[in-house]
């Protein structure tokens, strides 16, 4: 049985493949102990499962069935934000210790003269320096003393430090002294992160930002996933209890692999609603769409054309990370973000979360906050009797309480609430968080050359599909695809990844001009290009993951030659066309005729997993009618207008209504606006447009 997981800010999803049908759970989080919400709700759909008689039909004591479970975890990206890592110490070449301080000179606000720089990860009393020296192309011009290295190896015994980053200048050229180093300090028995292991690329800071994040992280993630991993192993009762953990550029890998290099997973979560709405868009033959994925805490977008895009310049609490990551564009807007009027009278929406504990007013759970979630209800926009399919009754009461706290603080306790008043403060609510998640959208389409109105809307997530229409709205997107089970979409992706490894080389090659030198470039860059997939090979082979349908993906990043950054794209005999043509679209102008130059060579190794057929079933006619369940008031356009409540699992393909309506599910709820009309396609998704669908 293989089962997703994704661990969000309020809830835990958990999705298992039964043939071509998917089972879904949703359970609270547990912030306090993630493993222990995770294992709970396996648990439980392992057992709902059983019970429907569709997996394991064997007795009691019988052979129990081994478990897989792919999961994406945000353990390592709360432990950063909240500061909660490890105690790293620093090694580096004599002279370079300061790197991570310095920095570079960007300045996050050019005009603010007081700004507050969040301090390093590592304190100046835990960095060292080594004697050593490689040179820019690789040879070695000084080797590190064994005295010196038995020296701060008995410092560092001493500082109390949990982990080690060690980066040495140029050991992406030559990583001959680098070695020499690590084996001298892995006699100390703790995690140590090593440059050309991690990231073999040039960029000092970047690569010294990622090692260091990387041993941050190690200890806490490497800890988690022992813990997980024991948990399920005693699930399934048998040692072929398995853990795989999804990484920030959208493949899977194994646990031992993930806590080893868990900066590999600091956007974990995300990364899995991409990949699954990448295969939703190639199912459906869409081919530019944007992933809308709202969640509790957050929002994340990210821009699909033929395929999601990746980056390998990113920042986390800003701090640059430097590995592969798919290019999601996240804000601090969920259901469960915090909603405040601050000093000025203006109302606010977030970053703050009310997380899973307490969590909203309306879940009854303690909370006393105003959020989004709170909002939705009193608009009418969510159902007490329908949320998560009943098993948990929304209280109207306890967000109407909160909604008057708010109302009496933002006008001095002068103001009387009224009905109306209520309303309209719920829909500013809804207003302002639209207008911050619209922003994300502009950010990944607009103010990177894309027309957003050539683009469909995947909207997924426990709240997106309460917003996605009026984002769809406001800009000119062709549409909204609503997925089945969209509350658990990320943990399908999760489920539906590819193993991938990903290895790089930083080469600075020159591109040669002429028809002479062509071919014997090209086949220097594939010799180089085998060289990196041999390594990426055995490192599979090693975790017992290569299998025969394994495919390599080449990439090279170019730039011309005197700037200071690259764009990636595939590698190909006719790359250099490639290069021009993208350069174009991202900066507005290209230069045919300039030297160019390849700074990275990229391989990723992909070995593919199962994937669920997708059933195409034909239009039936049926009276839609019959698929409500109740009707009653809901707030849209300043006003309450008279509503329709379907529910979705009594919608058939074919079935077509005219907003107002609201769709309720198990995992999320769906809103068409009053202007958009709602169809049910052959593979049972929701589209919403605002003219025929």
């Amino acid at each position: 049985m293989r089962i997703g997981v994704d661990t969000g800010g309020t809830f835990t999803d958990c999705v298992v493949l039964d043939g071509a049908e998917i089972r879904i759970l949703k359970v609270f989080s547990t912030p306090s102990d993630a493993a222990r919400g995770i294992l709970e709700g396996v648990e439980q759909l392992r057992r709902s499962v059983a019970q429907a008689g569709h997996v394991g039909r064997r007795k009691a004591a019988a052979k129990p069935e081994p478990l897989e479970l792919i999961h994406g975890t945000t353990v390592g990206t709360n432990s950063l934000l909240e500061r909660r890592g490890a105690r790293v110490a620093l090694v580096t070449t004599a002279g370079f210790q300061d790197l991570i301080e310095i920095g570079r000179q960007n300045r996050p606000r050019l005009y603010d003269l007081n700004v507050q720089r969040e301090p390093p990860l590592v304190p100046r009393a835990l960095r060292w320096g080594v004697a050593e020296r490689t040179s820019a192309d690789g040879r070695i011009l000084r080797r590190p003393a064994a005295r010196e290295l038995h020296r701060i190896r008995k410092l560092m015994q001493k500082s109390g430090a949990d982990s080690i980053a060690l980066c040495l200048l140029f050991s992406f050229a030559n990583p001959a002294n680098e070695r020499i180093v690590a084996r001298e300090l892995r006699q100390l028995g703790l995690p140590v992160s090593v440059s050309h292991e991690i990231l073999p690329e040039f960029r000092e800071f970047e690569r010294l930002s990622t090692v260091v994040l990387n041993a941050y992280l190690a200890p806490r993630m490497g800890a988690y996933l022992a813990s997980l991993e024991r948990g399920v192993r005693k699930q399934a009762r048998t040692a072929r209890g398995q853990v795989y953990v999804m990484q920030s550029s959208g493949g899977i890998s194994t646990a031992a692999r993930a806590a080893r290099e868990p900066v590999r997973t600091i956007l974990s979560g995300p990364a899995g609603g991409v990949v699954a709405a990448a295969w939703l868009a190639k199912s459906l033959g869409i081919r530019r769409a944007i992933s809308f994925d709202m969640g509790g805490t957050s929002t994340d977008v990210c821009l699909l054309d033929g395929a999601p895009r990746t980056t390998h310049e990113t920042t986390l609490a800003g701090l640059p990370v430097a590995v592969p990551v798919l290019d999601v564009h996240s804000v601090g807007a969920g259901g469960g973000s915090l909603a405040r009027v601050d000093a000025g009278g203006a109302l606010r929406v977030g970053p703050e979360s009310a997380g899973a504990e307490p969590g909203p007013a309306c879940y009854g759970r303690g909370g006393s906050a105003v959020t989004v979630t709170d909002a939705n209800l009193i608009l009418g926009r969510l159902d007490s009797d329908y949320f998560l399919g009943g098993t948990i009754r929304l209280d109207a009461a306890a967000a109407k309480r909160s909604f008057a706290m708010l109302t009496r603080s933002s006008a001095g306790g002068a103001h009387r609430e009224k009905t109306a008043t209520l309303f309209e403060l719920a829909s500013g609510i809804v207003a302002v968080a639209n207008a911050t998640m619209e922003r994300a959208l502009r950010v990944i389409s607009v103010e990177r050359g894309y027309d957003p109105r050539g683009f469909a809307l995947i909207s997924f997530g426990g709240a997106g599909g309460l917003h996605a229409a009026d984002l769809a709205r406001a800009l000119g997107l062709e549409g909204v695809v609503v997925p089945r089970h969209p509350g658990a979409f990320s943990a399908l992706g999760i489920l539906l990844s590819d193993v991938t490894r990903d290895v790089s080389r930083s080469v600075l090659l020159p591109v040669p001009d002429s028809a002479a030198a062509w071919r014997g470039f090209l086949h220097d860059l594939d010799g180089r290009f085998r060289t990196l997939e041999r390594e990426a090979l055995a490192e599979l082979r090693r975790e017992r993951l290569a299998q025969p349908s394994l495919r390599s993906e080449r990439r090279v990043d170019v730039r011309y030659r005197g700037q200071a950054y690259e764009i990636s794209v595939p590698f190909s005999p006719s790359f250099a066309a490639r290069f021009h043509s993208e350069h174009e679209k991202a900066y507005g102008y290209a230069h045919s005729g300039r030297p160019m130059e390849i700074v990275n060579l990229r391989v990723r190794l992909v070995v593919p997993t199962p994937k669920p057929p997708v059933r195409r079933r034909s239009a039936m006619a049926r009276n839609v009618r019959e698929a409500i369940v109740k009707e009653k008031p809901v707030w849209f356009d300043g006003r309450l207008r008279p509503t329709p409540l379907y529910d979705r699992e009594r919608l058939r393909p074919g079935a077509r209504f005219a907003g107002p309506a609201i769709i309720v599910e198990y995992s999320s709820t769906t809103v068409v606006p009053p202007d958009f009309e709602c169809r049910v396609d052959e593979y049972l998704n929701l589209r919403l447009c605002q003219n025929e669908c």
